[in-house]
């Protein structure tokens, strides 16, 4: 493959792979500055039926031209900035095959998937401002003739100045000004994510606006509990069950949410415009109501019945190149207190084994002192102790070290070198950091 695509875009690293392609932040050569930007290929993997295959770079080439029409009217959605084929020779077969890229503005910032891992579940008024920037971004996008069809956290990104952006309009389906779609016919592809698509998205049969209102409101859910979907909703009664989860919430909220999460259609509110004007309804504590000025929404035909069977449909998983599951993130702080825990215990760990067992300093010991370490470290980094925990396990190892058998008479010795080790792997962490920080910006 050539290193730089389209003679401009240069790929610096993997963003995230899926069955349809892989996305890679990348450098546009012909900007001062070499501006950052994000490069999606569609390149299909597996054994993919002539009607999913065609289906799925359909759904390419209409990503792309929903972000050509929509990302430069709407400060909220990212600006596409090209989209062109391209054509490799494969050195094993000795054919050509074409690929195809799209590239698109770089948001710089964390999604809300990310943010939910790293700060657990969002306070009302977080959740809030959430349902508000994204109810007058689907506005626009529906009065636009456009329905997105997989609003999630990992598709919602926040950059540096708090902007929440709408990403990934993969699955996003085009309708007309009489709510057909454009390719013709009113169904839909059976294009969804699991716990956020509405029983009609499911099922293959006509997508509304107010399909993307369910979605948006089961991300709020997830973002208010922290629980994913499967936890909140309860197929059995075929409802959601999240109040226990946040009890306190205003009447107000609860409410709107309701009414956007309804089993039917037709039951649920019908327009971005009519969910932020019940939200902003007599409000008096989360600060002055705003109104959205935009033209009416595009009249839409009436949801099917509910007992007309689902049309057999395509399943296909969602094309787009789906956000990474990003690792958790940590503050300097939990990094630096993480380091001292560490190695405390290990020192705690080293001066029993070396007053119950007799150890001498040497491989074997520095060994167990690393691997223990390892344990120590996967446990915080994969959130199993945090927080409280670790509070807890140190004020039970300095009990410990005032047992005379574990000290051999000299608890301060061994509270005051544990002291010094954790002080060590402190200051290795942070001289880590520094050279990981300065790489980072040089690369």
């Amino acid at each position: 493959m050539p290193l730089i695509l389209g003679g401009r875009y240069l790929p610096t690293r993997l963003l995230g792979k899926g069955g349809f392609g892989a996305a890679f932040l990348a450098r546009d050569r012909d900007i001062p500055g070499m501006r950052p930007c994000v490069v999606k290929q569609f390149m299909p993997s597996g054994d993919l039926s002539p009607k999913a295959l065609e289906i799925a770079r359909g759904l390419f080439e209409r990503e792309a031209a929903v972000l050509g029409q929509l990302g430069y009217e709407h400060e909220q959605i990212p600006d596409l900035f090209a989209f062109f084929p391209l054509t490799a020779s494969d050195p094993k077969t000795g054919k050509d095959d074409q690929f195809f890229y799209l590239v698109q503005q770089y948001i710089d910032g964390d999604n809300l998937e990310e943010e939910l891992a790293v700060k657990g579940q969002f306070s009302e008024k977080e959740v809030r401002y959430v349902l508000e920037e994204m109810l007058k971004v689907l506005q626009f996008v529906h009065e636009n003739g456009s329905i997105h069809r997989d609003i999630k956290p990992s598709n919602i990104m926040r950059d540096r100045k708090n902007r929440l952006y709408l990403l990934d309009f993969g699955a996003v389906k085009q309708v007309t000004t009489t709510g057909q779609t454009v390719s013709g016919g009113g169904r839909s592809t059976g294009i969804y994510t699991m716990g956020y698509a509405p029983s009609e998205q499911m099922n293959g049969s006509q997508v509304y606006p107010c399909t993307d209102l369910y979605a948006l409101a089961a991300t709020c859910l997830c973002l208010l509990t922290g629980k994913t979907p499967e936890d909140l909703y309860d197929p059995f009664h075929n409802a959601w069950n999240w109040q226990s989860f946040a009890p306190s919430i205003s009447p107000q909220l609860s409410t709107v949410l309701k009414g956007m999460l309804q089993t039917a259609a037709k039951d649920r509110i019908q327009s971005a415009e009519e969910a932020f004007k019940q939200l902003n309804e007599n409000t008096s504590t989360l600060g002055a109501p705003t109104t959205i000025q935009a033209p009416a929404p595009v009249p839409l035909p009436p949801p099917p019945s509910p007992v007309t069977p689902p049309p057999q449909s395509i399943q296909v998983n969602t094309p787009q190149l789906p956000s990474p599951v990003a690792p958790p993130r940590f503050s300097l702080l939990e990094m630096l207190s993480g380091a001292a825990f560490t190695g405390f215990e290990i020192g705690f760990g080293l001066l029993v084994l070396i007053n119950l067992f007799k150890f001498s300093i040497s491989p074997l010991l520095l060994g167990i002192a690393g691997l223990v370490a390892a344990i120590l470290v996967f446990l915080q980094y994969s959130r199993t102790i945090e927080g409280k925990d670790l509070l807890i396990l140190l004020g039970v190892t300095i009990v410990l070290m005032f047992i005379p058998a574990l000290n051999r008479g000299e608890p301060l010795s061994m509270l005051l070198a544990s002291v010094v080790l954790a002080a060590f792997f402190v200051a290795i962490t942070a001289i880590f950091r520094i050279v990981y920080l300065t790489i980072s910006r040089i690369l």
